[in-house]
């Protein structure tokens, strides 16, 4: 069995974390299966968004540590090794940022440390309403500093600095009240709450969504006069495609629009 399944349903593709023993944790092996799949999703035109799911018990429970408690028995005491990991992780985190379509995580059991911020890279999310979510690498003498970049900048910085002081899980609802994910559901409505959300997505002019996708976060760095005169533009670049003139021409007929593009 591949430990990174894959599996299309028209223009959906989800991705199926299949490390249960190790709670689908961020191995090496992993990590270049999770890469190697965004990399080939960036070049798929026929897919429109993209669904992230773990098997067993938990989504995510972070970085494989006894592979990084081997890592450091290397002569510099791991320095090398743990440098060249979380620039690794750093990479397929903000892979997902970049890809064209939109990323939900369907999350359950746990998302903590490395797999918490594997949610929070994710452009929306749907859970579980028993999942907890934790950044506690403090509890073990980590602080969870590369967790910490995609956490803050989903949820307001002190209830981000207390999860990551005090090492503490927060639930489903309190993820969803802090902007952590989208929804919290019956676990036995989360596959079909998060594949009616990507179908969704996946039914919207995709070329639209990936300009969108993109100036969302590039305008979220700017200053606010800077991000009106971006988004102005990107406005005007959307608003030459031809199938933004059909798609609105069809509004304006009451008729579903006649989209070329996918």
């Amino acid at each position: 069995m591949a430990l990174l399944e894959r599996h299309d349903t028209g223009a959906v593709a989800h991705l199926h974390m299949n490390a249960p023993e190790k709670l689908n944790a961020l191995s090496d092996a992993m990590l270049a299966a999770l890469q190697g799949q965004f990399d080939a999703l960036a070049e798929d035109r026929s897919i429109r968004a993209v669904v992230i799911s773990g098997a067993g018990k938990a989504f995510c429970a972070g970085h494989d540590l006894k592979e990084m408690q081997a890592g450091r028995q290397a002569e510099d005491g791991g320095r090398a090794y743990f440098d060249d990991l979380f620039q690794r992780c750093a990479r397929m985190m903000l892979s997902i940022r970049r890809l064209p379509q939109p990323v939900i995580a369907q999350v359950h059991g746990i998302a903590t440390a490395a797999g918490c911020q594997l949610v929070a890279s994710c452009d929306m999310a749907v859970a579980a309403d028993d999942t907890r979510f934790g950044v506690n690498g403090v509890n073990i003498g980590l602080f969870c500093s590369t967790p910490m970049v995609a956490l803050s900048r989903n949820i307001a910085a002190k209830h981000a600095f207390e999860m990551l002081t005090t090492g503490t899980f927060i639930t489903a609802q309190k993820a969803q009240s802090l902007g952590l994910i989208n929804h919290a559901v019956p676990a036995d409505h989360l596959a079909q709450t998060t594949t009616d959300m990507a179908q969704l997505v996946a039914s919207k002019l995709g070329a639209a969504v990936k300009i969108g996708k993109e100036a969302f976060y590039a305008q979220s760095e700017m200053s606010i006069e800077a991000a009106y005169d971006y988004a102005g533009q990107v406005m005007v670049e959307n608003m030459l495609y031809r199938d933004t003139a059909e798609g609105m021409e069809a509004f304006i007929e009451k008729r579903p629009p006649d989209w070329q593009q996918p």
